[in-house]
């Protein structure tokens, strides 16, 4: 192997200056827009989603086309930065698509390959950030084992954002259909994420714009859903290394026996071992949004690395950040149980830990666990 082929094969898991400008100005806007008293009256009502904050990133920053090329109206950038985005939403548990619009549903039109005039039309108008789009698969569904219906019948449980999305990105046994929302018959369920809806979408009767035969669809469907996962794997970083920093400040400022309780050795250990999950968690979603970008043939195996372990780093995080809180963490009133409610249901959501080692296990030509 030449020095320039090795160069190209190795990851780059550092951030680039564009994205240390990009997070700066995401968390910035956050921390405007967002505030703990209003993400829990939020998280108590029936619109938990935030258009307005959604108008601001998608369409004020122009966040809603990052993975959209120039020439369909989109940013032209990377899986990159849309991972700095994602770690941003992950520290604020932001009520917000951009994963299932902007990641899931966009990277789905983009993997059809040439799009029709009317992919191209749609893709414009979600990269524009006015309209929304879902998936209309369950968000538990990862890209090795989702399943589709025949024909546009039946219900579909648990597909995230439907409830407030413009359009809906049916896949079927017939093909890919666009459906428009409206006319659709979407019941909004109580999941245990209160920042992220889910809702039951119902098929039957329904009439829309197919945009692809079915082989392309599949294989379209399976990309987004990996392009999710791997991503997802951010805004997991995110919430965890939420809940380290607030944990390592609140142990220094809560006094026991007149001494700072993370003064105490047994907790400091217990800090010291989340730390080493939070920076090797760091590393394998910074590899997956990087093979993502790339096009690297490691992508998928990327992707599931990551998934698999960030998953468990953010509910390990969120589950001390409560405890090390001691009472006030039970509370409703610290967002604690916010960030372990996110961790919780994102770390079965796009393929549970065990669907992605078993993906893993195909890649690597081993016998699966």
């Amino acid at each position: 192997m030449t020095a320039q082929t090795a160069e190209e094969a190795t990851p780059d898991l550092l951030y680039s200056e564009a994205e240390d400008d990009l997070r700066a100005a995401v968390r910035s806007l956050l921390a405007d827009r967002t505030d703990t008293p209003a993400a829990l009256a939020r998280a108590e009502s029936d619109t938990p989603c935030d258009p307005e904050l959604w108008r601001a990133l998608g369409a004020g920053m122009e966040l809603a086309g990052l993975l959209v090329p120039e020439k369909l109206g989109g940013q032209g950038a990377s899986h990159r930065e849309a991972a700095v985005v994602l770690e941003e939403i992950g520290r604020s548990v932001a009520p917000v698509p951009f994963l299932t619009s902007a990641v899931v549903a966009t990277e789905t039109l983009l993997a059809l390959g040439d799009p029709n005039e009317e992919v191209a039309s749609l893709v414009r108008e979600l990269a524009s950030g006015h309209r929304t789009a879902a998936l209309v698969v369950p968000f538990s569904a990862g890209p090795y084992a989702v399943r589709l219906p025949e024909t546009l019948t039946g219900t579909v449980s648990a597909v995230a954002d439907a409830a407030t999305a413009d359009v809906l990105l049916v896949p079927t046994g017939e093909g890919l259909y666009a459906v428009d929302a409206a006319e659709a018959t979407v019941v909004a369920l109580t999941p245990l994420d209160l920042t992220r809806p889910l809702a039951a979408v119902s098929l039957d009767g329904l009439r829309g714009t197919l945009l692809a035969g079915p082989d392309a669809s599949l294989a379209a469907v399976r990309r987004g859903l990996l392009a999710g996962a791997g991503l997802l794997a951010s805004e997991q970083l995110g919430v965890a290394e939420w809940c380290l920093t607030e944990t390592v400040s609140y142990t220094r400022e809560r006094k026991q026996f007149n001494r700072p309780v993370g003064s105490f050795q047994a907790l400091k250990h217990r800090m010291a071992q989340l730390w080493l999950e939070v920076v090797s968690a760091r590393a394998a979603a910074r590899n997956a949004a990087d093979a993502l970008a790339t096009g690297s043939p490691e992508a998928p195996l990327a992707a599931s690395v990551a998934q698999a372990y960030c998953a468990r780093v953010a509910v390990h995080a969120a589950e001390e950040c409560v405890q090390l809180h001691g009472g006030i963490g039970m509370t409703w009133e610290h967002p604690a149980h916010l960030y372990l409610k996110r961790a919780k249901s994102a770390q079965i959501a796009l393929g549970s830990a065990g669907e992605h080692r078993a993906g893993i296990a195909g890649l690597v030509d081993l016998q699966a666990p």
